[in-house]
Protein backbone atom coordinates (compact mmCIF):
# COMPACT_ATOMS: atom_id res chain seq x y z
CA UNK A 1 0.00 0.00 0.00
CA UNK A 2 1.40 3.37 -0.97
CA UNK A 3 1.95 6.20 1.47
CA UNK A 4 -0.71 8.26 -0.33
CA UNK A 5 -3.28 5.47 0.01
CA UNK A 6 -2.59 5.05 3.73
CA UNK A 7 -2.83 8.83 4.28
CA UNK A 8 -6.09 8.86 2.29
CA UNK A 9 -7.55 6.07 4.43
CA UNK A 10 -6.50 7.96 7.57
CA UNK A 11 -8.19 11.11 6.24
CA UNK A 12 -11.38 9.12 5.55
CA UNK A 13 -11.34 7.91 9.16
CA UNK A 14 -10.65 11.45 10.40
CA UNK A 15 -13.54 12.83 8.35
CA UNK A 16 -15.92 10.93 10.61
CA UNK A 17 -14.39 12.53 13.73
CA UNK A 18 -14.43 16.23 12.80
CA UNK A 19 -15.16 18.50 15.77
CA UNK A 20 -18.04 20.18 13.92
CA UNK A 21 -20.11 19.27 10.91
CA UNK A 22 -18.96 21.07 7.73
CA UNK A 23 -21.48 23.06 5.69
CA UNK A 24 -23.31 21.32 2.86
CA UNK A 25 -21.05 22.72 0.12
CA UNK A 26 -17.99 21.34 1.91
CA UNK A 27 -19.69 17.99 2.50
CA UNK A 28 -20.45 17.77 -1.22
CA UNK A 29 -16.81 18.59 -2.06
CA UNK A 30 -15.68 15.84 0.34
CA UNK A 31 -18.11 13.41 -1.30
CA UNK A 32 -17.04 14.31 -4.84
CA UNK A 33 -13.35 13.95 -4.08
CA UNK A 34 -13.92 10.63 -2.28
CA UNK A 35 -15.89 9.20 -5.20
CA UNK A 36 -13.34 10.45 -7.74
CA UNK A 37 -10.47 8.96 -5.71
CA UNK A 38 -12.15 5.59 -5.24
CA UNK A 39 -14.26 5.12 -8.39
CA UNK A 40 -12.90 7.52 -11.02
CA UNK A 41 -15.04 9.61 -13.35
CA UNK A 42 -18.80 9.46 -12.88
CA UNK A 43 -20.42 7.06 -15.36
CA UNK A 44 -23.91 6.94 -13.89
CA UNK A 45 -26.81 8.86 -15.36
CA UNK A 46 -27.70 12.11 -13.55
CA UNK A 47 -30.63 11.56 -11.15
CA UNK A 48 -33.98 13.16 -11.98
CA UNK A 49 -35.36 16.40 -10.57
CA UNK A 50 -37.22 14.52 -7.82
CA UNK A 51 -33.93 13.41 -6.25
CA UNK A 52 -32.39 16.70 -5.12
CA UNK A 53 -29.77 15.08 -2.86
CA UNK A 54 -28.79 12.58 -5.54
CA UNK A 55 -28.43 15.38 -8.10
CA UNK A 56 -26.26 17.45 -5.74
CA UNK A 57 -24.01 14.46 -5.07
CA UNK A 58 -23.81 13.64 -8.79
CA UNK A 59 -22.89 17.25 -9.59
CA UNK A 60 -20.20 17.28 -6.86
CA UNK A 61 -18.68 14.08 -8.25
CA UNK A 62 -18.98 15.27 -11.86
CA UNK A 63 -17.16 18.51 -10.93
CA UNK A 64 -14.09 16.34 -10.23
CA UNK A 65 -14.27 14.67 -13.65
CA UNK A 66 -10.87 14.22 -15.25
CA UNK A 67 -8.98 14.45 -11.96
CA UNK A 68 -6.54 11.58 -11.49
CA UNK A 69 -7.28 9.27 -8.58
CA UNK A 70 -4.01 10.21 -6.83
CA UNK A 71 -4.72 13.94 -7.22
CA UNK A 72 -8.26 13.48 -5.85
CA UNK A 73 -6.82 11.58 -2.87
CA UNK A 74 -4.36 14.41 -2.17
CA UNK A 75 -7.09 17.07 -2.45
CA UNK A 76 -9.28 15.01 -0.11
CA UNK A 77 -6.44 14.71 2.43
CA UNK A 78 -5.74 18.46 2.23
CA UNK A 79 -9.43 19.34 2.66
CA UNK A 80 -9.91 17.08 5.69
CA UNK A 81 -6.67 18.41 7.23
CA UNK A 82 -7.92 21.98 6.80
CA UNK A 83 -11.15 21.08 8.64
CA UNK A 84 -9.45 19.28 11.54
Amino acid sequence: MSDLTSRFEAAVANSKKLSERPDNATLLKIYGLYKQATAGDVTEKKPGFGDMVGRAKWDAWNNCKGTASEEAMQQYIDLIDSLS
